[in-house]
């Protein structure tokens, strides 16, 4: 079973000649207590060609503080000068690594091979700063490392770490760092230990890079750059995915792959059709797996705004009803998890990596971008709007989906050429994400309904069908005030200043 925490730390240079000051008195309040010296041993694994420490992840097991445990961290970005990175620590010894640990890594091996790529032993000097009641606030620890090669010393460096513990606040942290610096450390460096150990390798680009695109750049450097954000957008979200503790990343997967089958819509014309028609599919099966967990988050947090609502003599039936609906998130979940740990799924990420780099063009691709960037919003725009226009006065709600769905379409290839056109893109983007958004909220009610009123016929308690029937009154309430207010939005949308720069 893994234990973690969220990492936050600023890792500053030190000489030879360095000494750490007296930190007593530093931060008002907190008094410096120094600790045991540790011997730390450090293997840290990767891929030959580096792909967990390129992304900013690292692997690795350690002895020496009294565990002999296997620690991944993940990139959670920075806090001013600090490193901030979820730890999850797994019990185990050096010879297998714990299978939780490798899955949280396993979007970026793939079908490569763990190994050892760094030994790293640590000589460090720790003093941790308490307050009153004797509650660790931050720890400074005073670090000379040994980068070894097999039995060979290939490095030495030495580097002094603050890290802040539990919920200490920032302004302890840029105390200690301001004090340190007065006492002749480096300046802040954000860049870990195993980087510094593994050289240049180690800082060169992650495996899918951002692809930067120029006033100059061709129709080719867009299909690469919507491609590459997708797949990077996805693989980025898989460590929480598999975690399961935030919500946010299955959404923000699922965003990816339909994101990715938009643009690969968008530029069909442009690429090898049976190429785009083979990961359109598998994309497809892919949202899917993230569908269920997803659509249950969405269905929880709107229940449970709305049971708010409600007296408090119905709380019972509203536990019932969404102890339902924990039951089908398990299901759910369990059904996704199984999908990650297949060969599927990693043919699929593999696909997508090669593709970032080497989608399969077509001759017309070699087109400058700013030039066929308005045919290809064109088209997305032109059946966004033809479904507009086929809606009946008593369309179906089916028909109204449809209409969402095409907003989506034509806002992701909007945004897809913003880097090239700028603001009208932009705008445009905007405005159909708007409609969008108003669609998205109404399509939420009349599933909520869907699914409260089958909930039920099913059999259960009165308390329960009597909270059913509240909450399906709310959520009807609010799709029929939403079924009509789409409309102002897409007025603004499909206004033709907004348009202009489509013809």
């Amino acid at each position: 079973m893994a234990s973690g925490s969220t990492e936050r730390e600023v890792k500053l240079a030190a000489w030879p000649g360095f000494f750490l000051p007296d930190l007593d008195g530093v931060v008002d309040g907190l008094q410096a207590v120094p600790l045991p010296a540790l011997q730390l041993s450090a293997t840290y694994y990767d891929t030959p060609d580096l792909r967990l420490t390129r992304a900013g992840l690292s692997l690795r097991h350690r002895v020496g503080d009294g565990k002999d445990a296997w620690t991944v961290k993940l990139p959670e970005g920075s806090d001013g000068p600090a490193l901030v990175r979820r730890e999850l620590h797994f019990p185990g010894g050096p010879a297998t690594v714990p299978k939780e640990a490798s899955n949280l890594v396993r979007a970026h091996v793939r079908t490569e091979a763990l190994a050892p790529v760094a030994r790293l032993v640590t000589k460090r000097q720790r003093v941790e700063l308490r307050d009153a009641a004797g509650i660790g606030a931050a720890e400074v620890a005073d670090d000379e490392v040994s980068v070894l090669d097999g039995r060979r010393l290939a490095a030495r460096f030495r580097e002094v770490e603050v890290e802040l513990l539990g919920e200490s606040p920032s302004s302890v942290l840029r105390a200690l760092v301001a004090c340190l610096r007065n006492a002749g450390a480096g300046a802040p460096d954000r860049v870990p230990k195993v980087v510094r150990a593994l050289g240049a390798q180690a800082v060169s680009p992650p495996e899918v890079a951002p692809v930067e695109l120029t006033d100059g750049a061709e129709v080719a450097d867009v299909v690469r750059a919507a491609i590459a954000n997708g797949a990077a957008r996805l693989i980025r979200h898989d460590p929480g995915v598999r975690l399961g503790d935030d919500p946010e990343d299955v959404h923000q997967a699922r965003v990816a792959t339909r994101r990715l089958r938009s643009d690969l819509r968008t530029f069909g014309r442009l690429l090898d059709a049976e190429w785009v028609g083979t990961l359109r599919e598998e994309l497809k099966w892919l949202g899917g797996a993230f569908g269920g967990v997803r659509d249950t988050d969405v269905l929880d947090e709107r229940l449970r705004r709305h049971a708010a609502q409600l007296p408090s003599e119905d709380a019972k039936g509203v536990a019932a009803i969404l102890r339902r609906l924990s039951l089908g998130r398990d299901e759910h979940r369990a059904e996704m998890l199984a999908d990650l740990e297949g060969d599927r799924y990693v043919r699929l990420l593999d696909a997508l990596v090669d593709a970032a780099a080497n989608p399969r063009l077509l001759p017309e691709a070699d087109a400058p971008a700013k030039d066929a960037a308005p045919e290809l919003v064109r088209r997305p725009w032109s059946h966004l709007e033809k479904a507009v226009e086929a809606l009946a006065d008593d369309h179906s709600d089916e028909a109204l989906h449809q209409v969402r769905i095409r907003a989506k379409r034509c806002r992701y290839a909007a945004e897809a050429v913003a880097p090239l056109v700028g603001k009208p893109a932009t705008r445009l983007a905007a405005a159909v994400a708007n409609v969008q958004t108003v669609l998205g909220d109404w399509h939420d009610a009349v599933v909520a309904e869907e699914w409260l009123r089958a909930s039920v016929q099913g059999g259960g308690t009165a308390a329960k069908a009597l909270a059913a029937g509240q909450l399906i009154a709310i959520e009807r309430a609010e799709a029929s005030e939403l079924r009509g207010s789409w409309k102002p939005a897409w007025k603004k949308a499909s206004s033709k200043k907004l348009r202009e720069w489509l013809r």
